[in-house]
């Protein structure tokens, strides 16, 4: 019989047109069944259920940012209480689209979703990077890597090891390299806080004698890099603020006019997919 070494390409197949038809169906369904509104994408990490400190969402922050500095592709990470009344397959292909996590036309995408009430998590992969992350790979990191630290609450390092191992995957797949920073992607709030940090160099150096000249050197030089990520860039950030503070105080030590108000700025000035398409790739699991 000839049949059995047809069923790999037919499935493949059916899974395709079975998506392309529930992509279509999704908005009439959500409707009909009153689906839950999906989140607002703000940043890699979506936390909708206080799991996470705000050190280990940092981190997980931290990590899924170095994957896109270095190869492009984009990872986001959203725990919600549940999907219900949708499966979670069902629920991410629905996201996914919303997201367009990863980038136009590369569709290097990755979402890892946890439903924390449902104990259920998947791991959503763009067209673009099934060849790095299959379907198998993916089942295996649920498995193996999510599932054993959840069943201990230990919720931040399942999803390290699971951003680690996709990380891993990626980084070794050949992808178009990643847009150089440039004047039209800098963070519209880290260039005031720079500005900020240069103007108020010269209150810095009236309050703390030359140690305040070297502190606003340092901020306006790790803003400049954090925004254009050149080393040549922060030097003259670092340079400028600092030749700035003598400038504002005729280079006395004593307390001079002007201020500024102090306050927590965020340092990432929002987060939002690149356009990525996704076609039902990846792998769920529960714990």
């Amino acid at each position: 019989m000839t049949l059995p070494t047809c069923v790999g390409p037919l499935s493949a197949v059916a899974v395709r047109l079975l998506t392309a038809i529930w992509l279509f169906l999704v908005p009439f369904v959500a409707v009909a069944a009153d689906l839950a509104p999906l989140p607002s994408l703000s940043a890699r990490v979506t936390d909708l259920t206080a799991t996470l400190t705000g050190q280990q969402r940092a981190a997980l922050e931290s990590a899924a940012a170095a994957i896109e500095r270095e190869k492009g592709a984009q990872v986001a990470i959203l725990i919600l209480p549940t999907t219900q009344p949708e499966s979670i397959e069902q629920f991410g292909i629905r996201l996914a689209e919303a997201w367009k996590i990863g980038r136009g036309g590369v569709d290097d995408g990755v979402i890892v979703i946890v439903a924390k009430d449902d104990r259920k998590m998947r791991i959503e992969v763009g067209y673009g990077l099934e060849g790095a992350i299959p379907d198998a790979i993916a089942k295996r990191i649920v498995a193996d890597v999510m599932a054993p630290r959840f069943k201990q609450g230990d919720f931040a390092g399942g999803l390290n090891e699971a951003v680690d191992s996709l990380g891993r995957l990626i980084r070794g797949e050949t992808l178009p390299a990643p847009a150089a920073p440039d004047a039209g992607n800098v963070n519209l709030d880290g260039g005031f806080w720079l500005f900020v940090v240069i103007v108020a160099s010269g209150v810095l150096r009236a309050m703390l004698g030359f140690a305040g000249s070297l502190l606003a050197a340092g901020l306006a030089g790790t803003l400049a890099w954090w925004m254009f990520g050149s080393w040549l860039v922060a030097g003259i950030a670092a340079l400028v603020a600092f030749v700035f503070s003598f400038a504002r105080t005729g280079g006395h030590g004593g307390l001079g006019s002007g201020g500024f108000s102090s306050g927590g700025g965020s340092s990432d000035g929002g987060f939002s997919g690149g356009g990525g398409g996704f076609g039902g790739g990846g792998a769920s699991g529960s714990w």
